[in-house]
């Protein structure tokens, strides 16, 4: 089933990144233009890391107006993950070019914002915006944790992207917490640090 494509300047939102262990929460905005269909969006996390790569060059390319924004480890230690991934999406929406009308926002809590805004539970599998939004918000923080994976190679960030594998606790365990770990996350909470 085609993915909805909300007339006008609306925008979608989404973030990945709100389960990993490490590493920032990450946030994108989506403004689609009718008049440049982009062919295969969907929830970042039923395409192939080689396909979102290629849809988010499309996306930089077509939309009327994109953004990504993040929340640090930091922020999420201090405020939690639900308010750092709200913090991020609020970030993303106000860094547009263009300012959008309404935000649709994947999932059932809203950022506060300056236009009205409503959340959609399964939203990155209905609403083309919002898919265009997961697939950025996906591919930026994959970038960032190969990033911190150069710098910190002993937890394999490369291939779990922070997330909580049997391979990522047992290097927790053995090397201790590095400093982009989520101190306040309870598999890391009480191990010693880097």
């Amino acid at each position: 089933m085609p993915l909805w494509l909300p007339e006008g300047l609306v925008c979608g939102v989404d973030e990945a990144g709100r389960g990993p262990l490490a590493g920032s929460v990450v946030a994108a905005a989506v403004i689609l233009d009718p008049l440049h269909p982009i062919d295969g969006l969907d929830d970042s996390k039923k395409l192939s890391a080689k396909r979102r790569e290629k849809l988010a060059e499309e996306i930089r390319r077509h939309a009327l107006a994109w953004a990504v924004a993040e929340a640090s480890v930091e922020e999420i230690d201090r405020i939690n993950i639900l308010q750092a991934s709200l913090l991020a999406m609020r970030r993303a929406v106000l860094a547009l070019s263009v300012s959008p009308t309404k935000a649709l926002v994947d999932g059932n809590k809203c950022p506060e914002l300056p236009c009205p805004v409503e959340a959609i539970v399964g939203g990155d599998g209905k609403v083309a915006s919002i898919a265009a939004a997961s697939i950025l918000a996906k591919t930026t923080r994959d970038a960032a944790m190969l990033a911190l994976h150069a710098q910190y190679p002993v937890y394999g960030f490369d291939r779990h992207m922070g997330y909580p594998t049997r391979q990522h606790l047992q290097s927790l365990r053995e090397h201790g917490i590095s400093p982009v770990h989520r101190r306040s996350f309870a598999p890391v909470a009480q191990l010693p640090l880097l």
